[in-house]
Parts: structure tokens; C-alpha cells; sequence
């Protein structure tokens, strides 16, 4: 299985008395997840299956992939996907679809950074996991602990204009 990490793009600045499961995306946020999208679909990223943090700027961030990877499914929202939820639950989760051959998760930090440590079985590892990047790891074994192998990661510095 191709597993895809996105984070999502920038956001709202928090408010004083609006939940941070509220902020939306910001009009340079989408711009950059754009660019990044458009080289994911250079690259023939084609997911079979979206899976997203119920918070708004990772559904929004979600939005954006299908109208740009040309995702025809419904998007999941999940609870495993929320900023500090954790990479075991995420796993559980993801090989509830092993049948699927590409996933893409649209998340925040820490979990994106975590999960990528957790999912390449060396949770020590240390990733800068910058807005609206995206990283693919395969996996081809889900067992209870998983052995992917990272293939990619694109920022939006390296997607270029």
C-alpha cells in the first residue's frame, strides 16, 4: 500500500475563544497545498481512499487534494487523524483498508511526524514535517507493527512555482 502524509497548509492564527478545530486554511495555505498537489499528480499520485482529521483545516486541506489528484471517493473523517492522537491508532486505522492500494491521510503535527517515525519503525526519528508537505511510505506488511519504507517527501520548497 502507497501511504500518503499530508499536513495540512497554513492556517488561521488562533482566535480567543474560537476551538483550534475551527481555523481554516488561508488563501496563501491553499496556494502552497496546490503546488505541492500539482507535482503529487506529475507524479501519478492517484489515492484510492482519503482519510482526514475532522478539524476544518485538515478537511479543507483534504477538499483541495481531491478537486487536485482528481479523487472521485467520499472523504473519511476520523478522530485518528487529530494533532495529538496516536500513531498506533492511526495504524489500526490504515490497515482497516489494507485492500486499498494508495490511502492519503490529511493531518496535522505532531501525529504527521510521528506517524512517519512510527510507520518506518524508527520512532526515534526526528522529521521536520513543514505545512502542506506531503510524504509517501509504502507498506506491504500489517501486522501489528508496521515496516514501510519512505519513498518521498515534497515540501513546498521543493515543488517549485
Amino acid at each position: 500500500m502507497e501511504i500518503y502524509l499530508l499536513r495540512h497548509g497554513i492556517a488561521e492564527d488562533a482566535a480567543p475563544g474560537r476551538p483550534d478545530a475551527e481555523r481554516a486554511l488561508t488563501a496563501p495555505g491553499r496556494q502552497k497545498l496546490r503546488r505541492v498537489l500539482a507535482r503529487a499528480k506529475e507524479a501519478k499520485v492517484e489515492p484510492d481512499l482519503i482519510l482526514s482529521s475532522p478539524y476544518r483545516r485538515a478537511l479543507e486541506t483534504a477538499e483541495v487534494a481531491v478537486e487536485s489528484l482528481g479523487y472521485r471517493g467520499k472523504i473519511v473523517p476520523t478522530e485518528t487523524l487529530v494533532p495529538n492522537a496516536d500513531p498506533r491508532d492511526t495504524w489500526t486505522e490504515i490497515r482497516a483498508y489494507k485492500s486499498e492500494s494508495s490511502v492519503l491521510l490529511a493531518s496535522h503535527e505532531p501525529l504527521m511526524s510521528t506517524l512517519l517515525a512510527f510507520l518506518l519503525n524508527t520512532p526515534s526519528l526526528m522529521v521536520d514535517f513543514k505545512k502542506a508537505a506531503l510524504a509517501r511510505v509504502d507498506c506491504d506488511r500489517f501486522g501489528p507493527e508496521p515496516h514501510g519504507t519512505l519513498k518521498w517527501m515534497l515540501t513546498p520548497a521543493t515543488a517549485g512555482d
